[in-house]
C-alpha cells in the first residue's frame, strides 16, 4: 500500500537543515534530506582544517548518524537543481523528488563580486574540499620555497594574504601566522622567515563589524603585535593572476596564496524558484518564513531574506538555528490543521571570534570580552556545538595539546598536483 504521509523535503544539512530535520523527525511525516555531500560540516572550524590544527573527520559527520533511530528521515545524496513548485516538486540530478513541504536551508557560497581572476585563482573557505586545498597548498609552498633559490620567487611562494576583515578573515590571518611562525619556523631551518608575510586586507575601515569598537581595536592589536600580521584597512582587491595581488591603489603584491573570505552570496539555485530575492540571492521570505507565491515553501538562514528592525539578519548560524525551530513549528501546525502559525523574531545571542591561541573577543549585548578567559569561553561554546563525544573530546585534546605545546600534527598533504 502505497506510503499516504506528507511528505517533508529539505534541501541542504547546514546549521538550519540539520537542526529542521532533528525537531520534525517525531512527526508522523515522511521526510528526505537532500545535500550534494553525505556529511554535516562545522563550518566555523573549516580555518583550522585549513592550518592543519584539526582533521576533516573532527568538523563533519555523517548525516545518516544523526537518525539512526528515526526510521522516517531518509537521506538522498543529490544535487539540487530546480524547482517545478505548481508539482510540488525539486528537481535534482537523479531525478524528481515531490513533496508537501520544502524547506530550503542549502547555505551560501562565497561572493567573489565579480571578480572572476579572483575567483578563478583565489582560495574560497565555504567547503571542506576548500579548506584541505588550502592546507596542501600552503604546505606546498613551504616545501617549494625551500629548494627555491630565486629569491623574488621564493618571497611570493612564502607571502600569504587573507581578504577580508569579518571573523573568517580574522581567524584565518591569526591561525595562518601560528602556522607560519610557530611551527614552520622551527622545522624549516634553511629557509629565512624574515621573508615570510602574512596579511590581511580589508576593504572597509574596520574589522569585525559586528562587534563594539574596542573588540575591533582589540583584534587588530593582536593580529599587528603578537602574530606579525600586515593588516590593512582600507584596501580593495581589483585583480589577481595567481601570482600577483593588484589593489585599487595601484599596488602589487607578489603572492602564490590568497585565501578570499570577503563575503557570501545565496547558493544559485535559489534564483531558478522564480520569486523574489534580494541583492545577495537570498529568497524574501515573510514572518511566518514563508515564500509569499508558494506558501509550502519555506526557506531558511543564508538562503532567507528577513529583514528584521530595518535590515536583513546576517548570515550565522544562531539565526539559522532559530529559524529552524520556528519553521518546524509551523510546519507541524500545518499538519495538524492549524493555520495560526508563529512568527519569527531572532534573539541575538551576541557574537564571538577567535584571534589564535589565547585570544578572542566575546561582545554579549552591553557585555565584552577579551582575551584568555574569552578564548576558553570561544572553545566552550564551538564543543557543544560539534557533533558527538567523540568530536568534543578529540577536538578538546587537540586543542589543549595545541595550548601547551604549539604543535600541529595534522600538516599531511594529501594531494600531489598543486593548484
Amino acid at each position: 500500500m502505497a506510503d499516504k504521509r506528507p511528505r517533508i523535503v529539505i534541501v541542504g544539512a547546514g546549521f538550519g537543515g540539520l537542526k529542521a530535520a532533528q525537531l520534525l523527525a517525531g512527526t508522523q511525516a515522511e521526510i528526505t534530506i537532500v545535500d550534494r555531500e553525505n556529511f554535516h560540516l562545522f563550518q566555523p572550524l573549516l580555518y583550522q582544517v585549513s592550518t592543519s590544527e584539526l582533521a576533516e573527520n573532527e568538523i563533519a559527520c555523517p548525516i545518516r548518524a544523526f537518525f539512526r533511530k528515526n526510521h522516517n528521515v531518509e537521506f538522498l545524496m543529490a544535487q539540487a537543481q530546480g524547482f517545478a513548485p505548481e508539482r510540488r516538486v525539486l528537481l535534482t540530478n537523479h531525478g524528481e523528488v515531490p513533496y508537501d513541504y520544502l524547506i530550503l536551508a542549502a547555505g551560501a557560497t562565497t561572493n567573489f563580486f565579480g571578480l572572476q581572476s579572483v575567483e578563478k585563482h583565489a582560495y574560497g573557505m565555504k567547503t571542506l574540499q576548500e579548506a584541505i586545498a588550502i592546507r596542501n597548498h600552503v604546505l606546498h609552498m613551504f616545501e617549494r620555497a625551500n629548494k627555491c633559490a630565486d629569491e623574488a620567487e621564493r618571497r611570493r611562494m612564502l607571502t600569504f594574504v587573507c581578504v577580508g576583515g569579518g571573523p573568517t578573515g580574522i581567524e584565518s590571518a591569526g591561525a595562518l601566522s601560528e602556522l607560519v611562525y610557530g611551527v614552520m619556523s622551527q622545522e624549516f631551518h634553511k629557509l629565512d622567515f624574515a621573508e615570510v608575510s602574512v596579511k590581511l586586507f580589508e576593504a572597509m575601515d574596520k574589522v569585525l563589524t559586528m562587534m563594539p569598537p574596542p573588540l575591533q581595536a582589540e583584534a587588530i592589536r593582536v593580529l599587528s603585535g603578537e602574530r606579525c600580521v600586515d593588516v590593512r584597512l582600507n584596501t580593495q582587491v581589483m585583480d589577481y593572476d595567481g601570482a600577483d595581488l593588484k589593489l585599487k591603489d595601484g599596488s602589487v603584491i607578489p603572492t602564490r596564496t590568497v585565501i578570499w573570505a570577503a563575503g557570501v552570496k545565496a547558493v544559485p539555485l535559489l534564483a531558478k524558484l522564480g520569486t523574489a530575492v534580494d541583492r545577495s540571492g537570498r529568497v524574501v521570505v515573510g514572518p511566518t518564513l514563508q515564500i509569499q507565491e508558494y506558501p509550502e515553501i519555506f526557506a531558511l538562514g543564508d538562503c532567507a531574506s528577513f529583514v528584521q528592525d530595518g535590515r536583513p539578519l546576517a548570515t550565522i548560524a544562531p539565526v539559522a538555528t532559530q529559524q529552524a525551530a520556528v519553521c518546524a513549528a509551523n510546519i507541524k501546525k500545518l499538519l495538524c490543521g492549524d493555520t495560526q502559525l508563529l512568527s519569527f523574531r531572532y534573539k541575538d545571542v551576541g557574537s564571538m571570534a577567535t584571534i589564535c591561541r589565547g585570544h578572542a573577543v566575546v561582545a554579549m549585548g552591553s557585555w565584552q570580552m577579551k582575551g584568555f578567559f574569552a578564548w576558553v569561553a570561544w572553545m566552550v561554546v564551538h564543543l557543544m556545538r560539534l557533533a558527538g563525544v567523540y568530536t568534543n573530546i578529540t577536538v578538546a585534546l587537540k586543542w589543549f595539546w595545541n595550548l601547551v605545546s604549539g604543535i600541529r600534527l595534522g600538516r599531511i598533504i594529501t594531494n600531489i598536483k598543486e593548484k
